[in-house]
């Protein structure tokens, strides 16, 4: 059987962080082949998008109707149109991540990693509001493996 694989579109709309995008994308690859196999055909595409808090506080409030900076954000697609499945849009603030990171007292590598994870699971529909500790479970497993 073939791996399923993830094709990985970066967009970074902010200019304070530089972003390593072999970084992501390897990253994002070994998130994916870890992942039980739910929504998932041969060829997978996902956009990740990279803002400060002022975008993603626009977004939020758009979308969410929640009017304050967050760290990350998932619009699910999946569709799926000859064979080639778009899973959705991760968007995140990397003013958030490099905040949080320094709470937290770790890298903010360590903590993109931390949210890119979060946002591909929303993607494939999990949600930890509401799904009885489903979502948190897997992040729990997953981020001992790839983190």
């Amino acid at each position: 059987m073939t791996q399923a694989s993830l094709q990985v579109i970066l967009r970074n709309l902010q200019r304070k962080w530089p972003i390593d995008r072999a970084l992501v994308r390897s990253y994002l690859g070994r998130v994916w082949n870890r992942i039980p196999p739910r929504n998932r055909t041969e060829s997978t595409e996902v956009t990740v998008v990279f803002l400060n808090d002022k975008q993603i506080r626009w977004y939020n409030n758009q979308f969410r109707k929640k009017d304050y900076p967050t760290d990350v954000l998932s619009f699910p697609v999946n569709e799926t149109v000859q064979n080639e499945h778009y899973l959705g849009d991760i968007l995140i603030s990397m003013e958030r991540t490099a905040s949080q990171a320094q709470e937290k007292n770790h890298p903010v590598e360590k903590e993109l990693k931390i949210l890119l994870l979060h946002g591909v699971l929303h993607l494939l529909g999990y949600d930890h509001e509401t799904d009885n500790g489903q979502m948190n479970r897997l992040e729990r497993r997953l981020r001992k493996v790839v983190l």
